[in-house]
């Protein structure tokens, strides 16, 4: 996907739809003509990201900051469960990406402490997800909020129903690319996971790092 949408988004810009599995690399994907567009010497939002959860809010955040440590850019993830003055405190002082899920931005929305009527570049990772998790509403309300002259980057694993119709209803001729199921993840990658207490985390962790020497 990496190869396929930096190209395209850094000489495009207008709306974008990219459907690849998780896992193969969209926040570079994404973050990379993300980056190279922003202004570092303006101080108001020029983009926003949406994601499905805060970990994943998190998660984009640290890699677009690593990914622009060079240009100096401030970068502001905003997720239910965190006290919502530091996020109050980081806007006031001026962030040019902001990273969300979409409750907690809509709240910053209503208390009219987020402004997304000048942003240039509105992304929604993983759409698939969002949907799936019932935020559709939210999703349509902070795109009506994002005003006219914003292109839009679409990044979902599927394309269903649903994703067509907000791609309809806000996108114009966006560029497509698509990841074929098949290709994009190795075949010889075994996934597994261990459900464990939080302070049980680092632990567990290095009782499998013991095992598999």
């Amino acid at each position: 996907i990496q190869s396929k949408a930096i190209p395209l988004l850094l000489s495009h810009h207008g709306d974008f739809v990219g459907q690849a599995q998780t896992g193969t690399g969209k926040t570079a994907a994404f973050g990379i003509p993300l980056i190279e567009k922003i202004d570092p010497s303006a101080k108001t939002v020029q983009a926003i990201i949406l994601s499905p959860t805060r970990e994943l809010a998190v998660q984009i955040s640290e890699e677009l900051k690593k990914l622009s440590k060079h240009k100096r850019l401030r970068i502001l993830p905003i997720y239910g469960g965190q006290d919502i003055g530091v996020q109050l405190r980081a806007l006031r002082q001026g962030v040019q990406i902001v990273v969300g899920t979409p409750g907690r931005v809509v709240d910053h929305l209503h208390r009219g402490t987020l402004q997304l009527s000048q942003i240039k570049h509105f992304v929604l990772d993983e759409a698939d997800e969002m949907l799936d998790m019932g935020f559709l509403e939210e999703i349509e309300e902070i795109l009506t909020h994002a005003g006219t002259e914003r292109s839009i980057w679409l990044f979902s694993a599927t394309l269903s129903g649903q994703i067509r119709g907000i791609a309809k209803r806000f996108m114009t001729d966006p560029r497509e690319v698509k990841i074929q199921k098949n290709t994009a993840t190795t075949e010889n990658t075994e996934e597994i996971y261990y459900a464990v207490q939080e302070h049980n985390k680092f632990e567990a962790l290095c009782r499998l790092i013991d095992h598999a020497k």
